[in-house]
C-alpha cells in the first residue's frame, strides 16, 4: 500500500486509531483521538524522532531497554546478515543455530559461577512463566509436588501474562483480569520511604521486612512454597533500591526453608546497575535469573531464563527418568534475536557500558539531586547505576502524600516541552529515569535542567 506523502501523518494516525490496540493505553481515548499519541520514525544515540520532526532525548531508554542507544549499525547489520543466512529454524529436539549457541556461551560467561544453562524465549513475561513452570517441575521431580506457591512483593513487576501477571504486584495488572491466581502471594514492599512507622530506622525496617516474609512462609507452610521472586531493584514499582541488608536477610530465610530464588533482572541485567548483573552487587545466589531488555537492547525480541546447577541437575535426571522436557516455545532461541544479542553484548563490552553505567550513573543521580532535591515537594531522590527516581509528596517533612497521582504526569508533560522524555511511574508521584547506558554527562545535564524547569512550572 502506498501512502500519499501530503497526507501521510493524517493517514497513519487514522490507521493507528482504527486498527492498532496499544498496551497500557486508555483504549477508548486513543480510539477517539483524545490522546496526543506519538508515531516514532527514527532514533540515534539517546534521541528519538517522531513523524512531526520532533527530536526528543529519551531519558527512559524506551522501557529501560535500549541500553546501547539507538542507531547502532553493528546490531542492524548482524540482524540483516542472520536473516539472509538463516531467518529461522526451531530449537526443539536438540536443534541449534550458531547465533543462539554463541549467545548462550556469552551469557553463561557473564552469569554467576553456580549457574548452568540458559533457555531463550522472547519476553520477560514468558521467561518468568518458564521459571515458574520449571520450579514446579523441579519440585515434582523431587517428590514434593505440594511445593508450588510463589511469593512476590507488592509493587513488583514480573510481566503481564497469567502467571507473570499474578506475580506482578501492581493493581493495574490485577483489576478486572481475575488475577492473581490462587497460590501467588505478595509480601511487603522494600521501600523505606513508604514505611508505616516514620520513626522506624532503616535497620529496623529491614528486620520488619524479613520478619514479615518469614511469618508468611510459616503461615502458609514452608513445604507448600516453591519460590520467591524479586527484582534486585524494584523497577516499574518506583525504581527503588532495597534497604541495607535486605537481600542478605531474604537469601538466608529462603535457604533455610528450601525455597528457590528467582531474581528478575529484566531491567537490571547487563550493566544497568553498574555491574553485569545486580545479583552480584547484592551477593545473591539465585536458582533462576530472568533476562530480556538489555540482552538485545530491544533491537529484536529475546529473553532468557538462566538456570542454576542444582535445578539443572534435577531437570536433567528427570529426562533420563521420564523422557524429554515438556516445555518449549516456537520461537525459543530464535536466530535473529540471538544475532542481535551477540552484537549487543559485543557493544556492551567494547564501549565499556557496565563501567559507564556505574560512573555516569552516579553523575545522573547527583545531577537530579542538585536540580530538585531541595524543592519542598521532593521527598526522595534515589537510584543506583543508570536507574534513578524522584518522588514527590505534598508535605515530605510530615509524611503527607498527595491525594492522587496527578502531579508527575504534569511534570512529564512539561519535560516534553523541553525536549526530554521521562516516565511518570504508576505507583505514586514518581518520575523515573533510565536512559541508555551510552548517555554522556552533557546529555544528563539536559535531563536535569528539564526536570528542574518542569518542577518549577508545575509547583510554581
Amino acid at each position: 500500500m502506498t501512502l500519499d506523502p501530503s497526507t501521510i501523518n493524517d493517514e497513519l494516525a487514522a490507521w493507528d486509531r482504527d486498527c492498532l490496540l496499544h498496551p497500557a493505553t486508555h483504549t477508548a481515548g486513543h480510539a477517539r483521538g483524545d490522546l496526543p499519541g506519538r508515531i516514532v520514525t527514527g532514533g540515534d544515540g539517546v534521541y528519538i524522532t517522531d513523524r512531526d520532526g520532533n527530536r526528543l532525548l529519551d531519558a527512559f531508554a524506551a522501557l529501560y531497554c535500549v541500553n546501547v542507544g539507538y542507531g547502532r549499525t553493528q546490531i542492524a547489520d548482524a540482524i540483516a546478515k542472520q536473516a539472509h543466512e538463516l531467518a529461522y529454524f526451531h530449537s526443539y529436539a536438540g536443534h541449534g543455530n550458531a547465533a543462539a549457541i554463541r549467545l548462550a556461551k556469552m551469557v553463561m560467561d557473564r552469569a554467576p559461577d553456580h549457574m548452568a544453562r540458559v533457555y531463550f524465549g522472547l519476553s520477560g513475561s514468558d521467561a518468568n512463566e518458564t521459571n515458574v513452570k520449571l520450579a514446579w517441575h523441579y519440585n515434582i521431580l523431587r517428590g514434593k509436588p505440594e511445593k508450588k506457591k510463589i511469593i512476590s512483593r507488592w509493587r513488583a513487576y514480573h510481566g503481564s501474562g497469567i502467571v507473570s501477571g499474578s506475580m506482578t504486584g501492581l493493581k493495574l495488572y490485577h483489576d478486572r483480569f481475575n488475577l492473581p491466581l490462587d497460590g501467588f502471594l505478595h509480601t511487603e514492599t522494600p521501600h523505606y520511604l513508604r514505611r508505616a512507622d516514620r520513626d522506624m530506622r532503616e535497620a529496623d525496617f529491614t528486620a520488619f521486612l524479613i520478619r514479615s516474609l518469614e511469618e508468611m512462609i510459616e503461615r502458609e507452610g514452608p513445604d507448600t512454597i516453591a519460590a520467591f521472586i524479586g527484582e534486585p531493584v524494584l523497577g516499574t514499582g518506583g525504581i527503588v533500591p532495597p534497604p541495607e541488608g535486605y537481600w542478605a536477610g531474604v537469601q538466608e530465610v529462603l535457604d533455610r526453608h528450601d525455597i528457590l530464588l528467582i531474581t528478575d533482572e529484566v531491567v537490571t541485567g547487563f550493566g544497568r546497575t553498574g555491574t553485569m548483573f545486580a545479583t552480584e552487587r547484592y551477593g545473591l545466589r539465585p536458582d533462576f535469573i530472568t533476562i530480556a531488555k538489555g540482552l538485545t537492547s530491544a533491537y529484536a525480541p529475546l529473553s532468557g531464563s538462566i538456570i542454576s546447577n542444582r535445578v539443572f541437575e534435577v531437570l536433567a535426571q528427570g529426562t533420563d527418568d521420564f523422557g524429554p522436557l515438556g516445555h518449549g516455545w516456537t520461537y525459543s532461541a530464535h536466530p535473529i534475536g540471538a544475532a542481535a544479542g551477540v552484537a549487543t553484548l559485543d557493544l556492551v563490552d567494547s564501549l565499556g557500558l557496565v563501567e559507564k553505567a556505574r560512573d555516569t550513573g552516579a553523575y545522573l543521580l547527583e545531577s537530579l539531586a542538585k536540580a530538585v532535591a531541595d524543592h519542598p515537594k521532593v521527598a526522595e531522590v534515589r537510584g543506583i547505576g543508570m536507574l534513578a527516581a524522584v518522588e514527590f509528596m505534598d508535605d515530605p517533612e510530615n509524611g503527607v502524600w498527595f491525594p492522587n497521582m496527578a502531579v508527575t504526569p504534569k511534570i512529564a508533560e512539561e519535560m516534553l516541552r523541553h525536549g526530554v522524555i521521562a516516565r511518570a511511574m504508576p505507583e505514586g508521584n514518581i518520575m523515573g529515569f533510565a536512559p541508555p547506558l551510552s548517555i554522556t554527562r552533557e546529555e544528563i545535564d539536559v535531563i536535569a535542567d528539564a526536570l528542574k524547569a518542569a518542577v518549577e512550572a508545575v509547583f510554581g
